[in-house]
């Protein structure tokens, strides 16, 4: 992170581990891409990228962050290209592929693409309002996880405004950073949720691990206990768990997530018995 007065900017490197990511092999000395240029889409910040492997390229999806001034914060969704193998990447052209819509007016982002059945899937976050706890306090956001799908990747067809996931914790739960895998015969979802008051300083109210499955990548069932996935009192996820995402590693399924305060002691890995 470099920063721009009191804040802070985002940037995206990489680590390469074993496939059971029991070990680390490199960790990158140089970030992947550089920030948006005066006043787009991801100037102040890019969020670690969600990547496809698509001919002899790797495809990468972003979610590019700008400050605002009423609130903290907008974002929006970018696409980007790699020709060598993921050590660098780079923008087709200045803007976002997906963004603000007639029902999801703000804070877009957090892609994640799976090609299926010869389609595009993408789910992602996408905001439906701010909010206050009191009239002191700065706005907080909540956002929900939607679905979108493309021939090409590139042009996408959202379900405009459409939550796919029911609330655990109420119509104010924030919904966030989905990722998909199918595995023995379904798929699997993971993503994270809080509550939208409180969460960075009360541990009953900060990011857990959520889970859903899907037959048709329509319809969710979530039973997040079925994960189970808990932090353990004292250790470096005890009070949060948050950023996951699911992947398939050396024939098996893996969630990788980040712990207490959202991620500053590091992130770590556990395989699934899905």
């Amino acid at each position: 992170m470099d920063t721009d007065g009191a804040s802070f900017r985002s940037h995206v490197a990489f680590t390469d581990m074993t496939p059971d990511f029991s070990s680390v092999l490199r960790v990158s000395d140089h970030t992947v891409l550089p920030l948006g240029d005066l006043g787009t889409f991801d100037e102040h910040g890019i969020f670690p990228i969600n990547v496809i492997r698509e001919g002899n390229q790797i495809w990468g999806y972003t979610c590019g962050w700008n400050r605002r001034r009423s609130v903290s914060v907008d974002t929006a969704v970018g696409f980007v290209v790699s020709d060598d193998q993921g050590e660098t990447f780079r923008r087709l052209g200045p803007g976002p592929i997906l963004g603000p819509s007639l029902n999801e007016p703000f804070l877009v982002g957090d892609a994640f693409v799976l090609k299926a059945d010869g389609r595009f899937h993408m789910w992602y976050m996408f905001g439906q309002r701010w909010m206050r706890e009191n009239d002191r306090s700065a706005p907080d956001r909540v956002y929900k996880i939607g679905h979108a799908i493309s021939p090409d990747g590139l042009n996408w067809t959202k379900q405009d405004g459409l939550q796919i996931l029911p609330d655990r914790i109420g119509p104010n739960e924030c919904q966030a950073l989905p990722s998909v895998i199918r595995w023995s015969g379904l798929y699997h979802m993971v993503f994270c949720y809080r509550d939208v008051f409180g969460f960075r300083t009360d541990p009953t109210k900060g990011y857990r691990i959520g889970y859903a499955y899907s037959s048709d990548l329509v319809g969710w069932t979530r039973d997040d206990a079925a994960l189970g996935l808990t932090g353990q009192p004292g250790d470096w996820d005890s009070d949060m768990q948050c950023y996951p995402h699911l992947t398939v590693s050396g024939g098996r399924p893996y969630v990788l997530y980040n712990g207490n305060s959202f991620g500053r002691w590091g992130f770590g890995a556990v395989e699934l018995a899905l």
